[in-house]
């Protein structure tokens, strides 16, 4: 009789990070940034349907890096529960702590089970408060870790380096103009260092702004509107977000 296959469990839970991690690098990179009036998302994404940015709830956003029809599930799961949990309570009980913890459960789950594999994702949450102070940004690696962020964050791709370079560079009262020129800047770094042009109908943008006097604070920048703030990026950056093409 054969000696049955032994892996430790230490060894087990190390082989499906890498595995996840590998999965999460061969997505493009995409960053969330604070600036004055709110929070920005600029991803690289040639795709116009398959979006890595979306609403949550009236004041709270979603990123993701990895296989989209991972994140697609978890996407529609957060909105389930935000609508559930506001209509059940009051819609100011709806947070981005707690889309995150629910979203920490969920991964945490997958990620530990033996009968399937891990999700090959990378999960950011964002709610824009009344001031920038109140701005809250969490990031979920796939192991169901929770990293309260600050300033800016990174996934996908070379999150690592393109982190470093935003670290270095952000800093707090940007305008929007100047938010997403570093944005672009950073995404556009390769890894050997040396820069490429991303044109504008390859970014995928999208805000959190707290001046809109809606409930609902998303909106994606497309079109004109983008090309204009990232002319805007390059000179003056007094560009505002009243008007333009803006779903």
């Amino acid at each position: 009789m054969s000696t049955p296959f032994y892996v430790s469990p230490q060894q087990a839970m190390a082989d499906r990070a890498e595995y996840a991690r590998k999965g999460i690098a061969r997505g493009r990179s995409l960053v969330v940034l604070q600036y004055a009036d709110g929070i920005v998302f600029v991803g690289e994404n040639p795709s116009r349907a398959l979006h890595k940015f979306s609403e949550i709830y009236d004041r709270i956003g979603f990123a993701a890096a990895g296989k989209y029809n991972e994140y697609e599930n978890l996407r529609i799961g957060g909105v389930r529960y935000a609508d559930l949990r506001g209509y059940t309570y009051d819609r100011g009980d709806v947070t981005a702590r707690g889309l995150a913890n629910v979203y920490a459960q969920t991964l945490g789950t997958i990620f530990s089970s033996v009968g399937e594999k891990p999700y090959e994702v990378e999960l950011v949450v964002a709610e824009v408060g009344e001031t920038p102070e109140h701005d809250q940004i969490y990031r979920l690696p796939h192991d169901g870790s929770i990293v309260d962020e600050h300033g800016s964050v990174a996934v996908g791709g070379n999150a690592e380096q393109i982190s470093g370079y935003l670290d270095q560079r952000h800093r707090d009262g940007m305008t929007l103009a100047e938010a997403l020129k570093l944005a672009v800047q950073a995404l556009s770094r390769d890894t050997n260092g040396s820069e490429r042009e991303i044109p504008a109908e390859r970014l995928e943008v999208a805000v959190l702004d707290r001046t809109r006097p809606q409930k609902r604070k998303f909106k994606r920048i497309e079109g004109r509107r983008l090309v204009r703030l990232l002319e805007a990026a390059g000179g003056s950056s007094e560009e505002t977000l009243s008007g333009g093409d803006v779903e």
